[in-house]
């Protein structure tokens, strides 16, 4: 008998079918994936199995036991924990007052028994063998061991079923591992847990079996032993996708440079060069930390620098803010973009054309809307947004159809540099396969991108060069046969002087020069 199983659950929200009769089942002990692309409703399955969402019909048994989960306290009550995509900590307590709020354990007069307290979270993270100060703000912590609380949250509801969704998207490789390790530990104390997560070989490192699901239907349940990538992809799309990366054919005009950049960050001693090229998918590769973000930050204005040269097209540029950037038609879809990059409750429409909305007044302050929606009609087509309408609320969209918001939004704006960080982080292979066919055509419009990303096969799959960054500089430029996975990882990790990253200063400008 399964620990947990749901059987035929549907759900429909106004005018959507998220879910139509769709079953799993989780042993004890059992690491089960939960596959399908943006918009399948596998956390419209996950949020019914803890009680955030109401059924319309089917069932949920533990131990064969049939439950309702009137509401998230209830499924907590049962045993089922949930590790959230995005973090439901409270950064300015502390990690053991998030651990227990709302169900502190008190006295008979009342008052909390902050001992008690202490003494179990030290007993949750002794059993997960990591090295946490409990005693610690939430806000000092790394997004790795904010990740690892939050499972130390789960677990002191004595959960049995633990839900992690997407729990490895803010985690370095190292960070992963670690986390695996973890799950492990718990697979081997006879937790059962539903792991849902966008990239493949996570899923055959770590997982037992894999349930399937398809626009809001079960597809199958598949042992992972017994199946390869290729065949779960088709199952998720419902087509073969051979390869997720369009045919490398450059439009990059190496003779026609759009943007120069010589940067030197605060604290360090040398100067980058950065040379970007019309066409050009120029990527930033290293690992996490060393460098990347702050880079395109720095060359948009958003992060302070000791030296910061630019040429736009030829021409001197003062870019002082993200704003200025913008003026000179550079835009950011940023590495957060629910947080950073949209207005969730705001409109397709508003989204789009927030920053421009001079563009259609027909005298000041009023807005004509008829081409505001014609111009908003137009874009959503050109980057191929999937929504029922521009007046969709965007925060009701799939990850890839709120990054084609973003894109859309600096498109209206007449960008000609966009700068891509972490395009598709949190989004599934057949999203992703439109984002990268999206890049390629912007491209061939003109349009320069800097794309950083964390994942190589993206690196290598759609880069015309690469800079590869370690420890705050850049110390390769590759092009070529040479954007190769090993290679950029020997630049990103090998021991660097910090003193002179790249050998002598002014050779290694040149040097970068010259490659650019």
């Amino acid at each position: 008998m399964a620990l947990l199983a749901l059987e035929k659950v549907s759900k429909r929200f106004p005018g959507v079918r998220a879910l139509n009769e769709v079953s799993l089942q989780v042993e004890a002990g059992e690491i089960h994936a939960l596959l399908g692309e943006n918009g399948a409703g596998k956390s419209t399955l996950m949020k019914i199995l803890c009680g955030i969402h109401q059924p319309d019909s089917g069932e949920i048994l533990i131990d064969g036991t049939p439950q309702h989960f009137s509401s998230y306290r209830r499924a907590c009550a049962a045993g089922v924990g949930i590790v959230f995509q995005e973090f439901s900590l409270i950064p300015g307590l502390s990690v053991v007052d998030n651990i227990f709020l709302g169900r502190e354990p008190r006295n008979r007069l009342g008052l909390i028994r902050h001992g008690v307290m202490l003494k179990q979270a030290n007993a949750l993270f002794e059993r997960l063998d990591i090295d946490i100060d409990p005693q610690i703000h939430v806000h000092h912590l790394s997004v790795a061991d904010q990740q690892f609380v939050e499972i130390a949250k789960a677990l002191s509801l004595n959960a049995r079923v633990l839900v992690l969704d997407e729990p490895t998207a803010p985690l370095t490789p190292t960070e992963v591992e670690r986390l695996f390790t973890i799950m492990r530990q718990l697979r081997e104390q006879g937790v059962a847990m539903v792991f849902i997560s966008h990239h493949m070989e996570e899923i055959f490192e770590i997982c037992d079996r894999v349930t399937v699901l398809r626009d809001g239907e079960y597809v199958t349940t598949l042992e992972v032993a017994d199946t390869d990538a290729g065949a779960l992809v088709e199952l998720m799309v419902g087509r073969r996708v051979d390869n997720i990366f369009p045919d490398h054919h450059s439009h990059a005009d190496s003779d026609d440079i759009v943007l120069e950049a010589r940067i030197r960050m605060a604290g360090r001693k040398h100067t980058d060069y950065i040379q970007l090229a019309r066409g050009e998918i120029l990527g930033f590769a290293g690992l996490v930390g060393s460098g990347r973000t702050e880079m395109a930050l720095a060359m948009i204005g958003a992060q302070p620098v000791t030296e910061r040269q630019m040429q736009l097209e030829g021409h001197k540029v003062t870019l002082k803010s993200p704003a200025d950037a913008l003026k000179r038609g550079i835009g950011l879809l940023p590495e957060n973009r629910k947080q950073q990059g949209l207005i969730l409750p705001f409109t397709c429409a508003d989204n789009i054309t927030l920053n421009h909305l001079k563009h259609f007044q027909t005298r000041p302050p009023f807005i004509s809307r008829r081409r505001e929606r014609e111009a908003v009609e137009a874009l959503m087509d050109r980057v191929r947004v999937k929504a029922p309408g521009s007046d969709t609320v965007v925060g009701t969209l799939s990850g890839g159809n709120q990054q084609k918001v973003v894109i859309a939004r600096w498109l209206e704006r007449g960008c000609r540099v966009l700068i891509f960080d972490e395009p598709t982080r949190g989004i599934d292979v057949g999203a992703k396969s439109e984002i990268y066919a999206l890049m390629k055509t912007l491209t061939a419009q003109g349009i320069s991108i800097v794309m950083i990303s964390s994942e190589l096969p993206e690196i290598t799959g759609l880069c015309d060069r690469v800079l590869v960054f370690n420890h705050g500089h850049v110390v390769a430029a590759l092009s070529g046969d040479e954007i190769e996975a090993g290679t950029i990882m020997t630049h990103a990790t090998r021991q660097i002087s910090l003193d002179n990253p790249t050998g002598s200063t002014d050779e290694s400008v040149a040097t970068l020069e010259r490659a650019s």
